[in-house]
């Protein structure tokens, strides 16, 4: 098995946000997931694509049965600004993503026969075939195919949608509108999760995106709308005794939890005060104590 790329959390981190997503998952339903940039997004969207957390909530016998597959918008290529066939090149950039990360999730398709598998990989190459001239236009009907190899497998897939928000002003309702058209023909093996720092209906007003357009996915969503928040006080010990090891650092107790005060346990807030609690000079109990509020300040005037 190919070692993970990326830093691997206990399996009950974040315990109640992943509890309540894995047990949608269950039903096949999409969740919408809200929190602010410092909640520790990252670590969490990696966490659920994790086949060993997988296993663990949901109790699935078989991961290479089920698999949540992170499409990050930071890796959509460059897009036209303007031009007859702007629209229709646009979502094509939404489908080729998500293609090529099915690609990736699935390689080397070993839950394919050989032949599946090529035809896969044809299905793949010809959505990126720039010399047809209909190739933005066909390229919801390569990813309707490309999904259907797996749907015939029994797979049940989950497109975790990262930065959300740069999707929604990246790419045409249109894109959206046809996400929902194969989630309704895949209702038991498709869902999606989005993550934002709003509401999807508070951020779509925000764009300007007509409410009536953006309804139908929307309302995917409507009744697991979770608030992401700080860590708990599990999490954010573990978090802190992890930025010790990684950097050959110690600190007492009364400074980490002098930190985890002061930070509110965000995760993205802990790293940073972590990095800056040496800048403070020396810190003992007796001066945590009666100097606390004004060391969180130079704290927070120290961050970067």
């Amino acid at each position: 098995m190919e070692a993970p790329r990326t830093r691997k959390q206990p399996l009950d981190f974040r315990k109640e946000e992943v509890g309540r997503v894995m047990e949608r998952w269950r039903a096949s339903e999409s969740c919408s997931l809200v929190g602010v940039g410092s909640v520790g997004k990252s670590n969490l969207l990696q966490h659920l694509a994790d086949p060993d957390v997988q296993a663990y909530y949901m109790q699935v016998a078989k991961v290479e049965r089920f698999k949540a597959i992170i499409i990050d918008p930071s890796l959509l290529g460059p897009l036209p600004i303007a031009g007859v066939n702007m629209d229709q090149i646009r979502c094509w950039a939404g489908y080729e993503l998500i293609m090529h990360r099915l690609f990736l999730a699935f390689y080397p398709f070993d839950m394919l026969s050989k032949d599946e598998a090529r035809q896969f990989v044809e299905t793949y190459q010809a959505l990126q075939d720039g010399n047809n001239p209909l190739y933005a236009y066909m390229g919801l009907r390569y990813l309707e195919l490309g999904l259907e190899f797996f749907m015939r497998q029994g797979i049940q897939i989950v497109l975790m949608f990262d930065e959300f928000e740069e999707l929604l002003r990246q790419l045409p309702v249109k894109f959206f509108q046809t996400l929902r058209g194969l989630r309704d023909n895949n209702k038991s093996q498709l869902s999606y999760l989005t993550f934002t720092r709003a509401p999807i209906l508070d951020v779509t007003a925000q764009l300007d995106i007509p409410l009536l357009s953006i309804e139908p996915f929307a309302e995917l969503f409507t009744d697991n709308i979770y608030y992401v928040g700080p860590y708990n006080e599990t999490d954010a010990r573990a978090m802190v005794e992890s930025l010790m090891k990684r950097n050959q650092k110690n600190y007492d107790d009364y400074v980490i939890n002098f930190l985890l005060w002061a930070t509110g346990r965000y995760a993205g807030l802990l790293r940073a005060g972590f990095r800056a609690l040496d800048t403070l000079g020396q810190l003992d109990a007796s001066a945590l104590m009666t100097s606390g509020e004004t060391l969180i300040h130079q704290l927070a005037a120290k961050r970067p």
